[in-house]
């Protein structure tokens, strides 16, 4: 599979001192985990300290969104990471999950002044999942990850 992606071209200096959050769901855990790590050495690599960087877990892929909006409140990041997997079964539960945290990240993004990245997996099976934590799809932790910083810069660009 072919990546458009645009090459990075983060500048340190735009996003020093920044505060991360990620939240994280339990649900898939050993693929959000991987989500989250992936997007903490990458953090790593910018220079952002790990003292800068918290993560919080919370049960699900739903409650993102309240989580993302209580560290909103609380001035907690500069940025909000939100890792969740939801892979679809034999139900319509995966179709209201998945719409319910994106409406909700959207909404985040519309009505803050912090950014909120939308690191939710929603896959048909768990190998989909595998593919984008490190495997032939790339890694959405990372990706996560430099979206955050650069949409830091980008808001600090505007003052």
């Amino acid at each position: 599979m072919s990546q458009n992606r645009p090459e990075s071209s983060l500048d340190k200096q735009s996003f020093r001192g920044a505060k991360i959050a990620i939240v994280q769901a339990q649900w898939n855990g050993f693929i959000t985990s991987r989500l989250t790590k992936g997007a903490v050495e990458t953090l790593r690599k910018y220079d952002i300290p790990d003292s800068d960087i918290t993560v919080y877990e919370v049960p699900g892929a739903v409650e993102l969104t309240f989580a993302g909006n209580q560290l909103i409140e609380h001035g907690a990041a500069d940025a909000i990471i939100v890792f969740g997997c939801v892979v679809r079964g034999d139900t319509p539960h995966f179709d209201y999950v998945c719409q319910s945290v994106t409406q909700g990240v959207t909404e985040l993004n519309t009505l803050s002044d912090i950014p909120v990245i939308f690191g939710v997996l929603t896959v048909e099976n768990e190998q989909q999942a595998i593919d984008r934590v490190g495997g032939p799809a790339g890694h959405k932790g990372v990706e996560a990850a430099e979206t955050a910083l650069q949409m830091i810069a980008f808001t600090r660009s505007l003052d």
